[in-house]
């Protein structure tokens, strides 16, 4: 049946017991993501962002990693897919705003430099009914400052419905909230569509970073699109930097932020304070993560 509608429904497939222990492998992986909230085996890990004029930390994106009981730590790419086709997203979703900003609230009573907190948006949760109620319930819960929360949404679950995502964001932006366009450059936005969105910051795809100093394609994408947004106002960041090369061609270009393992890979939160206490303690150098 999965097969049939993998190739578009209104057909037939012919089983064949070799090909059931994948779906029976998805099932057992898709009942342990359902209780995985509830067993407390979600955990989040942040990456910190680093301002390039002042080389400090001025953010951090918050990334979800599943300790699953038998199959151990999780990478997002193991499970995300599996949350999106089976709507578990969303309460996944959820559960990451509300730690992220849970975190970021407990770092601002610890006195820790003030930094934003990135949290990415799947096209299911900006699709729900309620979605911009949901944030603002999650933001009075929490205590954190609006102001310190960015939103990142992909180009493709924007472009989807331009003129229902440009009413949603322009309502969290309203609040305070800043967003940015995760991804920039994979999907199919149009000037026209860019500049009617309520955007704060654009987000270089790591595909585009990777071979920026090998491939003249990525390089002449990113320059594009780091003119582009400085021309519309935007912060744009870099993320996948990992070589001192790719960290001089943007430095070239004038991008204003970048993240990647060059710097730091994501981490605990604890492990994350004392990068931020040092990123402020008075010294302006970037802090490079050893080899």
């Amino acid at each position: 049946m999965y097969q049939a509608k993998k190739r578009g429904g209104n057909g037939f497939c012919f089983f064949d017991p070799h090909q059931d222990d994948p779906f029976e492998e998805r099932l057992f992986l898709e009942n342990d993501l359902r209780q995985a909230i509830d067993r407390q085996e979600l955990l989040l890990h942040y990456q910190p962002q680093i301002d390039l004029a002042s080389g400090r930390v001025v953010g951090v994106e918050s990334l979800v990693r599943w300790q699953h009981g038998q199959r151990g730590l999780m990478a997002p790419e193991d499970f995300i897919p599996l949350a999106e086709d089976t709507g578990l997203i969303v309460p996944i979703g959820e559960w990451v705003l509300r730690s992220a900003c849970l975190q970021g609230r407990r770092w601002q009573q610890a006195g820790q430099p003030p930094v934003s907190m990135a949290v990415n948006i799947s096209p299911w949760q900006l699709r729900q009914s309620g979605f911009v109620e949901k944030v603002e319930g999650i933001i009075a819960e929490t205590g954190i400052d609006p102001r310190l929360l960015e939103l990142e949404v992909t180009e493709t679950a924007v472009m989807d419905n331009v003129q229902e995502a440009v009413r949603i964001l322009s309502r969290l932006r309203n609040r305070g909230v800043a967003v940015a366009m995760d991804d920039f450059g994979t999907g199919y936005s149009s000037l026209g569509s860019l500049q009617s969105l309520p955007l704060s910051k654009l987000k270089i795809d790591r595909s585009f970073v990777r071979d920026v100093t090998s491939n003249p394609n990525d390089a002449a994408l990113t320059s594009s699109i780091i003119a582009l947004g400085c021309a519309l106002g935007l912060n744009v960041i870099a993320e996948g930097v990992e070589t001192p090369e790719q960290l001089s061609f943007l430095q070239q270009k004038n991008c204003a932020q970048v993240q990647g393992y060059l710097f730091s890979r994501p981490l605990p939160a604890a492990e994350v304070e004392p990068l931020l206490r040092h990123s402020f303690a008075g010294s302006a150098k970037i802090p490079v993560a050893p080899a």
